[in-house]
């Protein structure tokens, strides 16, 4: 189970933090309803252990979102996997790749039958929503909001964000990934994440 981080500027009241802690009240599912990125997507999507010189061409290539996009229809015969992802979640992986890929040739299993991807692959934007937004605010504020790149990169970038310890590339890829996701309705958002936190 993830669990929100929090940040040490500010005093939490016992009773909060509490209630974000007890498991009865972030199940492990909890935040099921944020859309995958491209880490889980691309592990998921090598599970089926596609063939070996297919992993290493992609694992090794550089490309644009674009690309990538074209790249991921072509191999799909190959990589079936890639089959089970819908139209968006192909378009989030293609996001994540052009922004991790190639992998340094030293963080290339020699054993790709044997890699365990979602430990092997970098953070992809839910995970860095999941690990570094929750410091300050609950997931509700980001999740909901529909913007475009300027304005998230624009937040990101504000006296109360600059501190937290993303790359550029890291900041640049979060906000990709969430001009793609975010804009999640309310009523889709569990009762227990709706209420409180900080505005933009």
């Amino acid at each position: 189970m993830r669990l929100p981080q929090f940040s040490l500027r500010f005093a939490w009241p016992l009773p909060l933090l509490l209630s974000f802690l007890t498991p009865s009240v972030y199940p492990e599912d909890v935040f099921d309803f944020i859309p995958l990125g491209g880490r889980t997507l691309l592990a998921k999507a090598l599970s089926n252990r596609p063939p070996a010189d297919e992993v290493k061409a992609l694992l090794s290539a550089r490309q644009n979102t674009e690309e990538w996009q074209r790249y991921l229809q072509e191999h799909g015969k190959a990589i079936t996997g890639l089959k089970a992802l819908s139209p968006k979640e192909l378009l989030t992986l293609a996001d994540y790749l052009s922004f991790n890929m190639p992998l340094p040739a030293g963080k290339i299993p020699a054993n790709l039958a044997q890699a365990n991807w979602p430990k092997l692959l970098p953070l992809d934007g839910r995970d860095l929503v999941l690990d570094y937004c929750q410091g300050c605010h609950i997931i509700t504020v980001v999740i909901t909001q529909k913007r475009k790149k300027d304005a998230w990169l624009g937040t990101m970038n504000k006296p109360s964000h600059i501190q937290i310890k993303l790359s550029r590339e890291q900041r640049e890829a979060l906000a990709s990934y969430l001009i793609l996701n975010a804009g999640i309705p309310i009523d889709q958002v569990p009762e227990e994440l709706r209420a409180g936190g900080a505005t933009y």
